[in-house]
């Protein structure tokens, strides 16, 4: 049974969230402090900044308009771009993209902190949605939209202010994908990944929660009913490591515990010893969300530390918050008590024949999710690669069936928050233009 709510509604479930308290690395600047810190900016010609952005906002400009109060006009030169620019404000690995390539790195000084700078712009102004810029079109088409996670908000809000209409069809109860699910805490809180669904529901999106694709959704219904569809479900479940006692109490994937701590509606009990295995940016969330919350945790990895995936800063952090990192240690089995309690995890050095078990309460398993398959055989022209990612054109979005477009995780096997967003609203672009009967589109909303 599906269910239809508007922002209001999704307003109210964000208030209501009784989200554990994880504190806020990196907290809202005051007014002073924005403008201090946007009064550095120098303003670049050739701006290095914007070509780091996989949603080319604006930088210069947005920092420029904090800088002489322009607190709006800055939120809507970041929206122009990227209407989902709070949270990736958040998420975003600044410091391999935006940050990493400002001049000042090259100068051996600190960057300008642009991510902390679009926080403050965006929560600062917060602007309602019908202060963004809208355009009519001259015969309105609608999109169905598979997935509410970031690259289908994103696609549907480019959309609906351009004149067409958009319908998302979720699986969860929720929206915001990743954002309100699986984005560590310390980054980004659910209430406020709800907040933000709201607000893009606000400008006019449909959004229908509860409804499994592939069940009470198929593909050939959609493709009857609308004028395009957009696939952009994401991932799938969190890939197991087959070995025995993964299957018993105190083991679970990386994105299923990430999801029910940030959705608890009461604290977690005391954590304890903590296992985490995997070496990517989620294992490193996992991690340093067990190490807030009190637990004695050990970041296991099969290989040595520098073919780990995790960003070198997101390690570096998780070492501050008191996370143990081991290497060259592959998982042999899960052992559990007599009470078939979770004890420990029995790990190999590599080259060594004995095991070594590492005491845990927790096993938390974050080696990457499945791909999601059946999804694109619904659709004719629709194809996967040999890693089970949706093929379509990296520019435009589209499938081998030209009514039906995807991205985001799906597509790109697993990038951050932002290149979904950027694949969405491309996609968007794509489709206007199509109907436009226009070689392209203008950038700018």
């Amino acid at each position: 049974m599906s269910s239809s709510v508007n922002g209001s509604d999704l307003f109210e479930l964000a208030r209501d969230r009784d989200e554990l308290a994880i504190a806020d690395k990196k907290p809202l600047f005051s007014r002073n402090e924005a403008v201090s810190e946007a009064l550095r900016c120098l303003y670049c010609v050739d701006a290095p900044c914007i070509k780091a952005c996989p949603t080319e906002i604006d930088i210069p400009t947005f920092i420029r308009r904090i800088g002489t109060g322009d607190v709006s006009g800055s939120a809507l030169t970041i929206f122009a771009q990227n209407t989902l620019g709070a949270s990736c404000a958040r998420i975003c690995p600044v410091e391999v993209l935006c940050e990493g390539s400002c001049v000042y790195t090259g100068w051996h000084r600190d960057p300008i902190k642009i991510g902390r700078l679009q926080r403050f712009a965006t929560e600062t102004a917060a602007l309602p949605a019908s202060a963004l810029p809208r355009t009519g079109a001259k015969r309105a088409k609608h999109v169905a939209l598979i997935g509410a996670g970031a690259a289908s908000l994103a696609c549907a809000a480019e959309l609906v202010l351009h004149g067409h209409k958009a319908t998302i069809f979720e699986k969860k109860k929720f929206g915001g994908g990743l954002n309100t699910s699986s984005i560590a805490p310390y980054k980004l809180h659910a209430d406020d990944a709800l907040a933000e669904v709201a607000w893009i529901a606000e400008m006019g999106v449909e959004l229908h929660f509860g409804v499994a694709f592939g069940k009470e959704l198929r593909g050939e219904e959609l493709l009857s009913e609308y004028d395009a569809v957009f696939i952009g479900v994401g991932l799938g479940e969190d890939s197991r490591l087959g070995i025995p006692g993964e299957d018993g109490k105190g083991v679970v994937g990386a994105v299923e515990w990430i999801e029910q701590m940030k959705l608890a509606s009461s604290p977690k009990r005391a954590l304890g010893a903590v296992v985490v295995i995997g070496g990517g940016n989620t294992a490193i969330d996992a991690a340093r969300e067990c190490a807030q919350l009190g637990g004695d945790v050990t970041l296991v990895y099969r290989r040595g530390l520098e073919a780990m995936s995790a960003y070198a800063h997101e390690v570096e952090a998780a070492r501050k918050d008191g996370v143990t990192i081991a290497v060259d240690q592959t998982p042999r089995r899960f052992v559990h008590d007599a009470s078939g309690n979770l004890s420990g995890v029995a790990f190999a050095q590599t080259g060594a024949p004995s095991e070594t078990i590492f005491p845990a309460q927790l096993a938390i398993v974050a080696i990457g999710q499945s791909k999601v398959r059946g999804i694109a055989e619904q659709f004719p022209g629709v194809e996967v690669n040999a890693r089970g990612s949706i093929v379509a054109d990296p520019k435009t979005g589209v499938t081998g069936n030209d009514r039906v477009f995807a991205g985001g995780d799906s597509v790109n096997g697993g990038k951050e928050v932002v290149n979904a967003v950027a694949a969405g609203r491309d996609a968007a672009r794509a489709l206007i233009a199509r109907w436009a009967g226009a070689t392209q589109l203008a950038l700018a909303i």
